[in-house]
């Protein structure tokens, strides 16, 4: 981590940092993914999860997948957290300042680029080992041909419901969907920097998980 001119700290490109998410209603981390600093500057911060990362992530108490309880007591039943590997091909998270969504990029094999993913979330907070936020349920998808979709509209609706979500900040999130889709009709950044051109530099290593992954953040220097 490098003091700018400006005062700030910032982390240098080839950094490994912890890219987390709080439970709703809740200060405990429950997903955590060791990813590497691509760039960090005042308009983004942007990282790269590489395939085979050991992460951090969400699991009803008998093991169970999150995604095959259904819905209505999806965000009731007890849980838990486990670790597993990233078997995607990789990801890079781009977010800039105070939005409340990040934006990520996702390819096929072959780096055949696949599309955008708009996760509503928290304004991340950063701290000296990495950023933490709470994911929003809602998302967007964002296609090469600049059509885009809502995701997971069923899943907000039933955040909603049980309570994970009052009404004022249902709203706040929806607004914030908005000003997304905003963004992605005039097409600005980060969806028109070309970052769909990126690739990671071969001699970076796959990040670690620390065994400390949910220790309470340490504010970095302002």
């Amino acid at each position: 981590m490098t003091d700018t001119a400006a005062g700030r700290a910032r982390w240098a490109p080839g950094d490994h940092i912890l890219w987390r998410y709080r439970g709703n209603a809740s200060e405990q981390i429950h997903i955590c993914r060791p990813v590497t600093v691509v760039r960090d500057t005042d308009d983004v911060l942007a990282v790269w999860m590489a395939p085979g990362t050991e992460c951090v992530r969400p699991v009803l108490a008998d093991g169970t997948p999150v995604h095959e309880e259904p819905l209505a007591t999806r965000y009731t039943a007890p849980r838990t957290t486990t670790t597993s590997r990233w078997w995607g091909t990789g990801v890079l998270k781009l977010a800039r300042p105070g939005d409340p969504w990040s934006v990520w990029l996702f390819w096929e094999r072959g780096w055949r680029f696949k599309n955008w993913y708009v996760n509503l979330e928290e304004p991340r907070f950063r701290w000296s080992g990495g950023v933490d936020s709470e994911d929003h349920f809602l998302d967007i998808a964002v296609h090469p041909d600049r059509a885009w979709q809502w995701l997971d509209e069923d899943e907000f609706a039933q955040a909603r419901r049980v309570g994970l979500l009052s009404a004022a900040k249902a709203r706040r999130v929806e607004e914030a969907g908005s000003a997304a889709v905003r963004l992605i009709k005039s097409w600005d950044a980060p969806f028109s920097d070309g970052w769909e051109h990126w690739r990671p530099d071969p001699r970076w290593a796959v990040p670690e998980l620390p065994d400390d992954w949910d220790r309470t953040p340490v504010n970095m220097a302002p």
